[in-house]
């Protein structure tokens, strides 16, 4: 799974690197240790103007389906199983027409020992420069206490997608998100793209990743700590 991830690049950084038209709401600000139900920057279409725009939107890391009672079934959909995400109620709709990117600066993981859990941090291993695109799926919860004309009404979720972890990372943990090499950015974002063979075969063709673990200290496993000595290498 991915439960914790840093997100430090400016909006502008983002908004260059994912072509964004448009950059709505609140920036949440640099993060070292990104958790469930924090607000996270996302990158995703929507039709304004009769036309498709590319935006930069703050919502919440934990997905709530449209037809949930509670908002707090987020806190357990932080992630959904690329084996079945287009299968599963609480995902398959949005995986049809709510797609979205995660950009990660990297994410962490807890291999067990016997002795102990030992945090990592993983990064792109060909020296990119611009961090992590995590495929994530997002949806609106219409609050049932608002009335229908008011625009917060409306919580903005997101999911990040996970597959089976191989290679140098199986040996950490047995899931990595699903990450979006720059060629499949368009595609996983296309409006267009809505039924479930052709989303699952954009899935099916996304590559492995190829990414760099390092060891850092047990100081990130408490979600109160924040800064970049979380993501340093340990010793």
């Amino acid at each position: 799974m991915c439960g914790r991830y840093a997100s430090t690049r400016r909006d502008d950084e983002l908004a260059d690197q994912y072509r964004v038209d448009q950059i709505l709401g609140e920036a949440p600000g640099p993060s070292w240790n990104v958790a469930p139900t924090d607000p996270v920057r996302i990158v995703l279409e929507r039709v304004e103007d009769e036309r498709p725009q590319r935006q930069l939107r703050t919502v919440r890391w934990g997905l709530v389906p449209s037809w949930a009672k509670d908002p707090g079934v987020g806190a357990r959909m932080i992630n959904a199983r690329i084996e079945t995400v287009t299968e599963k109620p609480a995902f398959r709709k949005a995986a049809a027409r709510r797609r979205a990117i995660v950009p990660m600066d990297g994410y962490f993981e807890w291999q067990k020992t016997p002795a102990r859990k030992v945090p990592y941090f993983l990064t792109a291993a060909d020296g990119a420069q611009h961090g992590l695109a995590a495929a994530g799926l997002y949806e609106l919860w219409p609050d049932p206490s608002r009335p229908a004309d008011d625009p917060a009404r409306w919580l903005w979720t997101v999911t990040v997608i996970t597959r089976s972890a191989t290679d140098a990372l199986g040996h950490i943990h047995d899931r990595t998100p699903l990450l979006l090499p720059p060629a499949l950015w368009d595609e996983w974002l296309d409006l267009g793209t809505t039924s479930t063979d052709d989303v699952r075969s954009l899935l099916d063709a996304v590559p492995e990743p190829h990414l760099l673990p390092r060891e850092v200290g047990p100081a990130v496993g408490n979600v109160r700590n924040n800064g970049p000595e979380l993501v340093a290498p340990a010793g």
